[in-house]
């Protein structure tokens, strides 16, 4: 059996990846999809977009064989909303450093405020990071400053999670265990 703590982090947004928005009427002629979930909860009345989310994304994350962690500005209202509409347990939190001064140092210079968290979060650990707004300065700066592997996945926003990334989170995880 592996141990928790020798399986890789994914860092997992929620806005992009998982809720898909902003596609154009030619690239989504018909609006999204809309799905229900078997587990969902009362509270995803109240966010009429989680109905984007295909619940089926929930095994395919827990499949991944990864320690599954919420890097996302929905923090803990992703496990009162979104685990249990993939039907997942509650999820670690991303914990965000709160340091203003560095905080507007790294958006002058074009860094996600998740990436500094993410990395001291990791601790050296094999992770994936997936979200819709990751750039090559995300990338240096992971490259730097994490002596372990790391995969920061850049998922179209308009789309949100397909099968091609499911493929590449997959072949990066068999790589990385």
């Amino acid at each position: 059996m592996t141990r928790p703590e020798s399986r890789p982090l994914l860092f997992l947004d929620v806005d992009g990846p998982l809720i898909p928005f902003g596609a154009s009427a030619e690239l989504r002629p018909g609006g999204y999809p809309e799905y229900r979930s078997p587990y969902a909860p009362r509270a995803a009345e109240a966010h009429p977009l989680v109905s984007r989310i295909d619940p089926a994304h929930g095994r395919r994350l827990e499949a991944l064989g990864c320690e599954l962690v919420w890097a996302s500005t929905w923090a803990d209202d992703a496990n009162t909303v979104i685990a249990p509409w993939l039907g997942l347990p509650a999820l670690p939190v991303l914990p965000v450093a709160e340091r203003p001064d560095t905080a507007e140092a790294d958006l002058r210079a074009g860094l996600h405020w998740k990436t500094r968290s993410l990395v001291a979060a990791a601790r050296g650990r094999a992770f994936a990071w997936v979200d819709d707004e990751l750039t090559g300065t995300d990338r240096s700066w992971v490259e730097a400053h994490h002596r372990g592997p790391a995969l920061l996945h850049l998922v179209d926003h308009r789309r949100g999670l397909t099968e091609a990334d499911f493929a590449v989170l997959s072949q990066w995880v068999r790589t990385h265990r």
